[in-house]
């Protein structure tokens, strides 16, 4: 990145986003006796011992069977828990997805299914593990809501609002350490899509670890006389038609930013909200119709193209085509 660029949003740490998860289900769990906690053998990579220590009668270590875990999560709802399941993304959905759509979804179960590791940026172990098709997999679920959010403090406050909200939730983040550079304060609102910077020429929607690089593609694009709006989706589902539909307008077009196959993801729901009620140029960053391969998180960033100067790239196309 160009330390010289005017960035509207700026940091002075970098924490893993599964760490915001870590210390938000902590916080959840001493709010409210009913949060229990259930991992698959991966208790230090879910950053979930803090909540195991404090909370040892709430806190489930199943092993290495994850379709039990999330039977055994739908089955505590119940009684009125309100049970988190943690481990790999991958496994959190495409190792389950039977029984998520059965015992979950379909039921309409107060289950929390907190994915970590998901996307190209889980880095060296490779393509079996860096799954690209969960957003896809788990917004077409009934009854699911789908959350991705940027940074550690975000995903911190992610976390506490799903305790409190009623229904399954898909909760995904992530393994490297990652700028942390919105509020510690901040309030999360499931739904409702984060306005951070203004601009007129075109809209960038982005959502997780691509926010950050919206933020510096903003700067970038400012830097050459193009005004962008960045706007962060969070909640993938239910998404933000209103907001998306009013910055379009607006702007007159756009470019969706994720960390996931084009098809399916982010890109797909922002589309077909256009496509309905204003039809616009829209660009994609994202992952396409490719599995990962092992390397830095950075590394795979650049190579796959989903990155701030890819995000310029784009914008550019999507303000050619107005």
């Amino acid at each position: 990145m160009d330390k010289t660029l005017d960035l509207k949003y700026t940091y002075t740490e970098k924490k893993d986003t599964r760490s915001g998860f870590g210390d938000g289900l902590l916080e959840a769990g001493r709010k409210n006796p009913n949060v229990v906690g259930l991992c698959a053998d991966l208790i230090g990579s879910l950053k979930m011992g803090a909540f195991q220590k404090e909370f040892p009668d709430r806190f489930f270590q199943v092993g290495i069977a994850e379709a039990n875990m999330i039977g055994l999560a739908a089955g505590m709802t119940i009684g009125g828990k309100i049970p988190f399941t943690g481990t790999f993304a991958n496994f959190s959905t495409g190792r389950v997805y039977d029984q998520i759509r059965q015992s979950v979804a379909y039921s309409d179960k107060n289950v929390k299914i907190c994915a970590s590791h998901a996307g190209l940026t889980l880095g060296e172990d490779g393509a079996t593990h860096q799954i690209l098709e969960d957003v896809g997999m788990m917004k077409m679920l009934p009854h699911m809501t789908v959350i991705n959010p940027c940074d550690y403090n975000q995903t911190k406050a992610a976390t506490m609002a799903i305790a409190e909200h009623e229904g399954p939730v898909y909760l995904r983040f992530g393994r490297p350490s990652w700028p942390i550079f919105t509020p510690a304060d901040q309030k999360f609102e499931i739904g409702k899509a984060w306005h951070m910077i203004d601009g007129t020429d075109v809209t960038i929607f982005a959502t997780g670890h691509l926010v950050w690089e919206a933020v510096v593609a903003e700067a970038m694009l400012r830097a050459e006389g193009i005004s962008a709006e960045v706007i962060n989706i969070h909640t993938i589902k239910p998404l933000d038609e209103a907001a998306i539909i009013a910055s379009v307008k607006k702007t007159g077009c756009a470019v969706s930013a994720e960390e996931h196959q084009l098809n399916g993801g982010l890109g797909d729901s922002i589309a077909q909200t256009l496509i309905r009620n204003n039809p616009a140029p829209l660009e994609y960053v994202g992952v396409n119709d490719s599995f990962g391969e092992s390397g830095t998180p950075t590394e795979l960033l650049e190579k796959y193209g989903l990155n701030a100067e890819n995000i310029v790239k784009a914008a550019k196309k999507a303000i050619a085509r107005k």
